[in-house]
């Protein structure tokens, strides 16, 4: 929750919708002293805030801090076209928004700041006022995206967590039949590459190694309650050479399969 008030917003008389020269360059000597919003409406261009690059495109959107080092350049064949506002605040705000993002809904927020200038160009009555209420709206419609975002976020981590969960569930509930990675990715509808990394992410070990483990498991449990013979446990399995059998359920458990019979 936004925790200031519109009348705790300075302005500052630094603000402006320009179309950047083809040689512009934006090379500070000092920290920023204020506030200060950047939106890109159009054109190509790096930016770099405190030693991170970032590129510019369309819907850019920068928050930065006072004390912040900023630089950046453009491409000369698509120059820039961009709006800044230079402002303070009574009181640092406890919750604030990140430095950068692209704007998803640009409607609203490209209004916002068309208004803003628009108020200082001709002389408007109560225009520091709204001014001060403008720019609180943008502060909060960029708080709103990056809630919606990580809620997005979190979803899609749900989405994932349960499928890598499901399929190690069903290769817990079908330890003999002959899976591969590319069967298991399938079941979870993503791709081989992706599903491996995911699966030892959230797992804690590879495919591979999950599946032996879960078939030298339901194996021990085979050969110590059921009576089933080493060949008969190997073949319920899905082993096709006893012998290989035996030695990975030894490499594994740390005894051969007879000694568990």
């Amino acid at each position: 929750m936004l925790d200031i008030t519109s009348e705790q917003f300075i302005i500052k008389p630094v603000f402006a919708t320009i179309i950047c020269e083809p040689n512009w360059q934006w090379k500070r000597k000092v920290p920023l002293p204020n506030y200060d919003l950047v939106y890109v409406w159009k054109g190509e261009g790096k930016l770099v805030v405190n030693e991170k690059e970032y590129v510019l495109q369309r819907g850019s959107c920068f928050f930065f801090l006072p004390g912040d080092w900023v630089t950046a350049t453009q491409n000369s064949q698509n120059p820039l076209q961009l709006t800044y506002i230079h402002f303070d605040l009574e009181k640092e705000p406890k919750v604030r928004p990140v430095s950068f993002r692209i704007i998803q809904e640009t409607i609203i927020f490209e209004s916002l700041l068309t208004r803003y200038v628009r108020l200082f160009l001709i002389e408007t009555c109560w225009a520091e006022a709204e001014a001060k209420l403008i720019l609180k709206q943008l502060m909060i419609l960029l708080l709103r995206e990056e809630q919606q975002i990580e809620r997005k976020a979190d979803h899609i981590q749900h989405t994932i967590l349960s499928a890598i969960k499901e399929v190690a569930n069903h290769v817990q509930q079908h330890p003999g039949k002959s899976h591969t990675l590319e069967s298991l990715a399938a079941r979870a509808n993503f791709s081989p590459r992706y599903f491996s990394r995911k699966f030892k992410e959230i797992m804690g070990q590879p495919v591979r190694s999950y599946l032996i483990e879960v078939r030298i498991k339901r194996a021990e449990h085979l050969l110590y309650y059921t009576g089933m013979t080493v060949t008969e446990v190997s073949e319920a399995l899905g082993y096709t050479n006893l012998h290989f059998f035996s030695r990975q359920f030894k490499q594994y458990t740390g005894k051969s399969p007879s000694d568990i019979r």
